[in-house]
Parts: C-alpha cells; sequence; structure tokens
C-alpha cells in the first residue's frame, strides 16, 4: 500500500462529531455554504460602491478603513473562536458569529458618517472570524477524510463565485438601488443560514469532566497584540512613512504585546493558542506554507489589475476578468487533488503545486511588453491550478492529525496565518513597487500616482515601462515566497502525515 493510501485508510471512517443523517448534513452543507457566502462577497462586494459611499458620507482619507478594518476584525478573532468552538461546539460559535455578522450589516446600512460605518464595518469583521474558522472546521466534522475533498471544492467554488460576482452585484445595487442594499442583502441570505444550522446541525453530547476555562486574559492579549500589528502594516507606508514615529510606535507596542501573549498563555490552563500548534511540525509546517501562500496571493491580487490597465491598456472590466480566470481552475483542481493525494501522499501533492506555482510566478517577469491579454491570463488559469493543488491537501492534512478537541484550534490557526501573510505581503509588496518606481522615475511619484496619470490619458510611455517593472518585481517576491512554502514542506513537515487512526477521529 503507498503513502497516500495509508494515510487516507487511516482516518478514512466517521468522527464522533459526525452522526448526521444524510438529509440533515446535505441542509448543513447548504447552511455552511450560505455562510461562506456572506464572509466571502463582504470581502469584495463593497469595493466597487466605495464612490457612492464617500460620495454620501464623505470620508474620502479613510475611506480604505472600511476594508482593513473588517480584515483586521476577521484576522485576530480567529484564534479566539477556534479556541471557543474547541471548548463549546461548533454551533455555538457560528450561530452567534452569524448573528453578529448580520448585526454589524444592519449597523452598516444606517450608518450616518464615514466614522460609524467604519466601526460597524469592524463589528461584520468580529462576526466573519467566526464564519471563516468555524465553516472550515465543520466541513472537517461532517465528512471523513475521503469525501472531504467534495465539500471543501464546494465552499472553494463559494469563493470563486463570489471573487467574480461580488464587484459586479456591489455595481449594481449602488448604481440602480442604493448602497445600503449591499449591507442588507446579507439579512436574508444570513437568516436562511441560520434556520438551517438550528433545525438540522446536531452536535453530539461530550462527556465533561470539569467546567470550561476560558482564557479571557489570553483572547485579550491576542485581539490587542494583533490589532497594532496588523494596524501598523495595513498602515505603514500609506497613512505614515515606514520610518515615522507612528509606525516605530506601533510595532513596538506590537512587539511588547507579543511578550505579554507568551506570558500569559504560557501560564493560561486552557491557551487560545497553545503552544503544541507550534511545536507538531505538521501542524507547524502548514501554518508556515499556508502564510507563504497569503504573502504570494498579493501579487495577482492588488497588483496584476494594476497591469492589465496600465501596461495592456485595459478597461477595469476586462482586467478583471485577466485575475478571475484563476478562480475557474482554483477549485476544479482542489476538487481533483484527492486523486493525487492518494497517491503520494498530502506533504509531495502540496509540493507539486507549489513548485509549479513558483514556475509560473517566475515566468511573469519574462512576459514580453506590452503583450497581449491572454498570456498574463493562461499564467493566472495555471497559477489557480496549481496553487489548488497546493492549499487544499495540506487543510485536509492538518486537520486529519487531529481530533474533533483540537481541529478548530489547529484549523483558526491556520487561517490565522493565510490572512497575516496577506496583509504583510500588501505592505511588504506595495513598498517594493513603489521602491521600484522611485528608481525609474527618479524618485518621483508611488503606484497610485503612476496610475492615476496614465489614467488621465497622457502618453507616457515611460510611466507605462515604470508600472511594468515594478509588477514584474513584485512577481519575483511573490515567486521567493512561493520557493519558502515549498522549503518549509521539504525540510520542515513530515514525509507523512500522522494521520489519526482512531475510527472515531
Amino acid at each position: 500500500m503507498d503513502q497516500g493510501e495509508t494515510e487516507i485508510r487511516a482516518a478514512a471512517t466517521g468522527s464522533a462529531s459526525r452522526p448526521q443523517d444524510t438529509r440533515g448534513r446535505r441542509a448543513v452543507v447548504a447552511a455552511l455554504m450560505l455562510a461562506m457566502a456572506l464572509a466571502a462577497l463582504d470581502s469584495t462586494i463593497v469595493s466597487t460602491a466605495v464612490p457612492q459611499i464617500v460620495g454620501d458620507l464623505g470620508g474620502f482619507s479613510v475611506f480604505s478603513w472600511l476594508f482593513s478594518g473588517y480584515l483586521l476584525a476577521v484576522t485576530v478573532t480567529l484564534p479566539v473562536y477556534g479556541k471557543l468552538s474547541d471548548t463549546f461546539g461548533r454551533k455555538p460559535v457560528l450561530i452567534a458569529g452569524a448573528v453578529l455578522f448580520l448585526l454589524g450589516s444592519l449597523l452598516c446600512a444606517t450608518a450616518w458618517n464615514m466614522a460609524a460605518l467604519i466601526a460597524f464595518r469592524i463589528v461584520q469583521g468580529l462576526g466573519g472570524g467566526a464564519l471563516q474558522g468555524t465553516v472550515q472546521t465543520l466541513a472537517a466534522d461532517l465528512y471523513p477524510l475521503k469525501e472531504r475533498p467534495k465539500i471543501q471544492a464546494k465552499l472553494s467554488t463559494v469563493w470563486a463565485t463570489s471573487a467574480i460576482a461580488g464587484p459586479a452585484l456591489g455595481g449594481v445595487l449602488a448604481a440602480y438601488a442604493d448602497w445600503r442594499w449591499i449591507f442588507l442583502i446579507n439579512l436574508p441570505i444570513g437568516a436562511l443560514a441560520l434556520w438551517l444550522i438550528g433545525r438540522h446541525l446536531h452536535e453530539p453530547a461530550r462527556e465533561t469532566t470539569r467546567r470550561p476555562r476560558i482564557d479571557w486574559a489570553g483572547a485579550l492579549a491576542v485581539f490587542a497584540c494583533g490589532g497594532v500589528l496588523l494596524t501598523a502594516l495595513v498602515q505603514g507606508g500609506v497613512a505614515w512613512d515606514w520610518l515615522s514615529a507612528p509606525s516605530i510606535a506601533l510595532f513596538g507596542t506590537g512587539l511588547g504585546l507579543v511578550a505579554v501573549v507568551v506570558l500569559v498563555e504560557r501560564r493560561a490552563a486552557e491557551p487560545i493558542i497553545p503552544g503544541w500548534v507550534w511545536r507538531r511540525r505538521t501542524i507547524a509546517a502548514v501554518n508556515l506554507a499556508l502564510g507563504a501562500l497569503g504573502l504570494l496571493m498579493v501579487a495577482p491580487t492588488v497588483f496584476l489589475p494594476t497591469y492589465a490597465q496600465a501596461v495592456l491598456g485595459l478597461a477595469p472590466i476586462a482586467a478583471g476578468f485577466v485575475l478571475s480566470v484563476w478562480t475557474l481552475s482554483w477549485p476544479v483542481s482542489a476538487a481533483l487533488s484527492q486523486h493525487v493525494y492518494r497517491r503520494i501522499g498530502f506533504r509531495n501533492t502540496a509540493m507539486l503545486g507549489i513548485g509549479t506555482a513558483t514556475l509560473l510566478l517566475l515566468a511573469f517577469p519574462f512576459l514580453p511588453y506590452p503583450g497581449r491579454p491572454w498570456q498574463p491570463a493562461l499564467l493566472m488559469l495555471l497559477l489557480g491550478g496549481a496553487l489548488g493543488l497546493f492549499q487544499l491537501p495540506l487543510i485536509i492534512g492538518v486537520q486529519s492529525t487531529v481530533g474533533w478537541a483540537e481541529r478548530g484550534t489547529t484549523t483558526a490557526s491556520v487561517l490565522f496565518c493565510r490572512q497575516t501573510g496577506q496583509t504583510m505581503g500588501a505592505a511588504l509588496f506595495g513598498a517594493v513597487a513603489n521602491g521600484v518606481l522611485a528608481a525609474r522615475l527618479g524618485g518621483a511619484g508611488d503606484l497610485d500616482s503612476v496610475t492615476r496619470a496614465l489614467d488621465s490619458g497622457a502618453p507616457a510611455e515611460h510611466l507605462r515601462h515604470a508600472v511594468a517593472d515594478a509588477v514584474h518585481a513584485v512577481y519575483l517576491g511573490a515567486a521567493c515566497a512561493a520557493a519558502l512554502a515549498f522549503l518549509t514542506l521539504l525540510f520542515v513537515a513530515p514525509r507523512r502525515f500522522p494521520v489519526l487512526k482512531s475510527p472515531t477521529d
């Protein structure tokens, strides 16, 4: 029997938390897809309505916090919700998160100025952290290992569809209705998801010998530390210079809070971020590898649309299509990955995917200038397939190395690292792009100012070359992140994931 078959058969049987009948499980899966759609749509639907929102509420100088505030709240709450779901069960955490998300949506629709809208977006993000982490954990709870690619592929399809439909839906609602409907549309979707979860999700009673002890001090420390450091990364180089007093103060405070988190968590009886998350080679390797995935994803998602418009001369919709093609191949590749990791194992499948992704990212700077739109689109189509082969085996594999009582914490740590990687990537690659532009243009302008100048219609071939060089540098950096993920799996991850052999998982 080969390595992949050994891993599959070791945990292909049921789970203690998987007593759902087929009909009930289908209803729960529908609810999970709806809940995931809420979180996925909210990441994209707001973007196209920003002009209408700013025109109504004002606050153009701080509108970026509509996205940053939501992202920060989702990211820093992931570890907390993961631990809570392991302690109290998935159902109460998912319901509480969905209610909080819907409350935030309702409040966003009633916002009277930009400050209120940003605050309510943060409330949404506090609920969104529960949606993202708990949905992924429940997907592993409901299905045995050999069937998990099906549910994960469905969830990946939700993200892919949201990436394409979100901006279009936001634009339609803002243009023909009112931007507030962008948030109100969440209410019926969320209500249906809540009804399905409440009616059909039944978790078995678990024997408890003692009352659960909640690490509230650790939760507060993690929230404060993550919030400060992520704010420093998001705003550094944007609201203030990297070496300015605010930036130094935030990073200094964040590092101090890291020490506080370590001290508090080492003393806690049931820490929010337990030490075993980093002591176990498999989990640590997957955390680092998916952190690198978050880092490299910034290159196409943030910089490719700019490249398509500024260098290729495409309209915004066509530029969005160049990017969106990877959302077509990613879920297909993820769904088919089971046929690969059953033969060669989780680690080797992920290494095959990220190795291919490294080569594709390295190929981007060698595209001809200015090139044809199909060339970067083809690379993105192949890149989506490679990353689907990389991410899903790692998530399914690492979830299968732990039992029910540790799965929420493990899943949350993986998602937290990926989200943190994306935040770091936005800051790092933004600095890289602006540095290349400054070198090419003699210190004049950054990426935003250059693209605005090109949008004005002024003939400036040297500006287009500068943008192309800047994006090429970003893709080289993304290739380095992919190579780092490959090396992490090669040297840190065990050759065979220690999948649980217990029939009750």
